[in-house]
Parts: C-alpha cells; structure tokens; sequence
C-alpha cells in the first residue's frame, strides 16, 4: 500500500476539522476528493504534507509502510511525497534553476543516487519543461515571479516532472485555469502516471476529471468521507450537488 489513511482526525486550534478519515491509495492509481467548501479536503492535504499549525488528534498514516507523520516536511519530500499547492508562492531572489537543482538532489541523495551533472541537469529541465509546455526563458526567472495562475500550475507540474515523487497530492490545481491551461497541466499530469505511483486530485469540479480519469473518486464532507465510487460518482455530483449525499 503506498498511502494509508486510518481514522485520521486533525485540528485547528480547538476546532475539530478531520473527524476521521479511512483512505488507501495503491501505486499506479488516481484518486480525486471533492467536496463543498470547508469540508476539510485542504486541511487533510496540508496534514499530510507536515504544514506548521494542523495538529493531528488521533489515527495514523504512512507512506510506503513508513509512519507519515512522524516525519518532518522535507523527510516527507526526500521520501517522495510531493504536495501541488492551491495558491503557488513566489520566492524572490530564487531561480527556478537553481530551486529544482537543490531539490533533485536532495531528493537522489535520499535515494543512494549521484548528483546529476550541469549538462544532465540541463538536459533533463528541457525535457521536463516541453511536457508542460513552458517556455525555456522560465528557467532563470524566481521561482513563480510574476507568473500568472496558469504558468504558476504548470510549474508546479514541472516541479512534479523533475522528482518523480512516489505520491503527488494536487489540491485544486485547475483553480483559476482556463481550458488551455487545463489541457495543458492534465496532459502533464496524465504523461507521469506509472505503475510505481499515485496521484491524489482535490478539485470541485467534475471538469478536470475529464481530462484526468479518476479511479477512485471519494466525497469528503464535514471532515469524513461519505462515499467512494468511480468516474460516474462525480458525474453525479455535477448533476446533483451534494445535498443528495447529506443522509
């Protein structure tokens, strides 16, 4: 099992937000969440991640058999977890070169392998960069400077290319696109898919699962999930809405 959820419970404060989420995840799958605002969909992303301010009340989850958790946010990255923000921050006075070279090796290190060399670097941030269809003058920019909402996502797709990470959690990463730049970030998401990993998709919208087809689609509401089903559940949720879930 690559990701395993089991009763997970998470506050903010003294306000109870995840009341108990049960979720596997095998490599080679897709999974999206849904749910209506303030359901606890970020807030379960931002848990797993390690995001300062979220303490985790009770329950478990692990990562490849490894304790989640327990781990502090760049162990969870070397490890191969990888987090695509809603909101993508600029961070001044860092190239995009230079960010994903730290990052890369970092992450090899971790893994026993060598630093790649300036020209195998290079050579593997063009390939990298044409999946997502980014021009190559990003390369030397800050990283997200001045970007807008689409170059922004499709960075943090590229960010995904270049790690490889073993679980990619998306959260709302079609939020603000337009059709292109939905075609355009999907198209990259769907050229990583392996046998070896998983991608778990947080989105309101049925639309991305268009281009993206889920395995596994779950409905989290009130900080639970209510129900799990396939590509024809968030076809449903399109027509209906979920009050019809409510009970």
């Amino acid at each position: 099992m690559l990701l395993q959820i089991t009763n997970l419970h998470a506050a903010v404060g003294d306000k109870e937000i995840l009341k108990g989420i049960d979720m596997a995840v095998c490599a080679g799958e897709v999974h999206a969440i849904m749910g209506p605002n303030g359901s606890g969909k970020s807030t379960l992303s931002a848990v797993l991640a390690g995001k300062a301010g979220y303490e985790v009340t009770q329950g478990s989850a692990t990562l490849n058999g490894k304790d989640l958790l327990a781990m502090s946010p760049e162990v969870r990255s070397r490890e191969g977890f990888f987090l695509g923000f809603q909101y993508p921050v600029e961070i001044a006075g860092v190239s995009n070169t230079n960010f994903m070279k730290a990052a890369l090796t970092e992450r090899r290190k971790h893994q026993g392998l060598p630093e790649l060399s300036p020209s195998e670097f290079l050579q593997l941030m063009r390939q990298k960069m044409a999946l997502v269809e980014m021009d190559s003058a990003f390369a030397s920019r800050g990283v997200n400077m001045g970007f807008s909402g689409g170059e922004r996502k499709r960075n943090e797709i590229f960010q995904m290319a270049m790690l490889e990470p073993a679980l990619a959690i998306l959260d709302e990463t079609d939020s603000g696109l337009d059709i292109d730049a939905l075609r355009i970030v999907a198209n990259g998401v769907n050229a990583l898919k392996s046998k070896d990993s998983a991608v778990v998709l947080i989105t309101h919208y049925q639309r991305l699962l268009d281009y993206i087809v889920p395995d596994f689609v779950h409905v989290l509401y009130h900080g639970k999930i209510i129900k799990t089903g396939g590509k024809a559940l968030a076809l449903a949720l399109e027509e209906k809405g979920y009050d019809w879930l409510k009970g």
